[in-house]
């Protein structure tokens, strides 16, 4: 469970504005520590540093810093151009969170600032001599800190922006959701089976009045509202589903709810988010394949990458939980949230493969080993949902493919589904 203000917080510590912003003032705090410790240093130690040698230090750093930062920001800017022509613009938000790319950028900023206020400092006497030696010492451990994240820049460019790069990020990010969600189904809250029958049918709709994703659900908020009420909230649209004013966002029964306070527990935004929607980062992946089997692009293998990597990211969801987590029901009582379902997963990560892949036997081979595996694995629904997708990607590649051999060798996977 996350609470709307834990969510908020987590989304802005990875803007590069935030990290960016930290940086720079301990680079600003650190320049003006010579002035604090002046009086500790002894005089004979003052004496053995020219004078001048501070000011030429940080002239040198501050003027490359800033030319290095303003290269770093334009190899950044290609990556995004890159994951986006390449790969998907959904993945864009995931290479902008990059915490290497922020690291290397507050380093740069910072010491960018660490110079100036330093050179500043300088000029108005602020230092005086034994500052100085402060300000050297402090120097010098501020450019071995750049040297180490100037090879590590050096090291992560080669990789970003590339489509193995980003690709392998989206995994990453959806199987963390994913497992996420296993051990958490129904957000902390009850389990409710049926979000249309499961709910009373006296139950009060809330409708939202903004149209767009809900992208989280605050349920400790929920319960705090339906305590206070001595009610029950049923919620009606999970992260990642489209809200709009036509359909109810939550159902009440029992005591008044106040609806605005409860519409508030709900975050609906223009764009989904990968951290209380797992189907987010399947849907990404699913994209990635179908712009690599496009015929603009063609590049057969990211499309088979792809499956291999929707493969774990799904098994993920069906891997046995920790002997300390019981994957069921939360410790709210009185909010009652639908799980997601096996169906809308699947659909998800091979309903678009299967339709443009249906016309490459190499796709449609791996796809249905793929859904064999899937169909093995200890899951209530996988084997279900693994033979329907099978047998649709079979339909579709027997009205596509020619050569009878090709059709012959998918009829054969099938059957081992």
């Amino acid at each position: 469970m996350t609470g709307r203000v834990h969510w908020v917080l987590r989304q802005l510590t990875r803007r590069i504005w935030f990290r960016a912003g930290l940086f720079s003032l301990l680079a600003i705090a650190t320049a003006l520590l010579g002035a604090w410790a002046s009086p500790f240093i002894p005089l004979d130690l003052s004496a053995k540093i020219g004078s001048d040698a501070v000011d030429n230090i940080l002239a040198i750093l501050a003027s490359s810093m800033l030319t290095v930062t303003t290269f770093s920001l334009s190899t950044m800017v290609s990556a995004y151009s890159a994951a986006t022509s390449n790969v998907t613009p959904r993945a864009n938000v995931l290479i902008m969170e990059d915490a290497t790319t922020q690291n290397v950028l507050s380093t740069f900023i910072g010491s960018f600032l660490f110079s100036l206020v330093g050179i500043i400092a300088l000029s108005t006497g602020t230092y005086g001599d034994q500052g100085r030696v402060v300000l050297f010492g402090i120097t010098i451990l501020v450019i071995g800190f750049i040297v180490v994240t100037l090879l590590r820049w050096i090291d992560h460019l080669s990789r970003l922006g590339r489509v193995t790069e980003t690709t392998q990020r989206v995994e990453e990010t959806a199987t963390r959701a994913v497992r996420e969600r296993r051990c958490n189904p129904y957000l902390g809250g009850q389990p409710l089976a049926d979000r249309h029958g499961g709910i009373p049918a006296h139950a009060r709709p809330v409708e939202p009045l903004a149209i767009g994703y809900v992208q989280h659900v605050d349920i400790e908020a929920l319960s705090s509202l339906a305590k206070d009420a001595g009610a029950q909230v049923y919620v009606r649209r999970l992260p990642g589903e489209l809200a709009d004013p036509t359909e109810a966002i939550a159902s009440v029964t029992g005591g008044e709810v106040d609806a605005d306070a409860l519409r508030a527990c709900f975050t609906i935004g223009d764009r989904r988010s990968f951290d209380q929607d797992p189907r987010f980062g399947i849907c990404v992946l699913t994209e990635v394949a179908s712009r690599a089997l496009s015929p603009a692009t063609n590049d057969l293998g990211t499309a088979v990458d792809v499956i291999g990597r929707l493969l774990r990211v799904l098994a993920a969801w069906a891997a046995p939980l920790d002997k300390d987590v019981d994957g069921e029901e939360g410790d709210i009582r009185n909010v009652f949230v639908p799980p997601l379902a096996v169906d809308d997963l699947f659909d998800d990560a091979f309903l678009a493969i299967g339709r443009d892949g249906a016309g490459v036997v190499e796709v449609g081979a791996r796809l249905q080993k793929a859904l064999r595996t899937l169909a093995r694995l200890d899951h209530p629904g996988f084997a279900k949902a693994a033979r329907h997708h099978s047998r649709m990607a079979l339909e579709r590649a027997e009205g596509t493919l020619g050569l009878e051999h090709d059709k012959q060798m998918l009829r054969d996977l099938v059957k081992s589904v």
